[in-house]
């Protein structure tokens, strides 16, 4: 497990859950309320548009830094 990074296995991990969950609510266990799922969705909505909003613009230094470099071989 030395090659696989810390992202990889947390959304397999993630995904496994996910899969465990779906297959008990199809067999009629409730296992996550839902009240407790629409705050998650509602709070990793917000956390992956902010993410995106930060990772798509050149705001840090080194985004800016991109930008002018972008520029000066004209991709930008």
């Amino acid at each position: 497990m030395k090659n696989m990074d810390v992202a990889s296995v947390s959304r397999f991990t993630f995904l496994i859950i996910a899969v465990v969950n779906a297959v008990l609510n199809l067999l009629g266990y409730q296992t996550i309320s839902d009240e407790l799922t629409h705050d998650l969705v509602t709070l990793l909505s917000g956390a992956v548009m902010l993410w995106a909003g930060w990772k798509n613009n050149y705001l840090s230094k080194k985004g800016q830094e991109q930008k002018k470099v972008l520029k000066k071989v004209g991709l930008k």
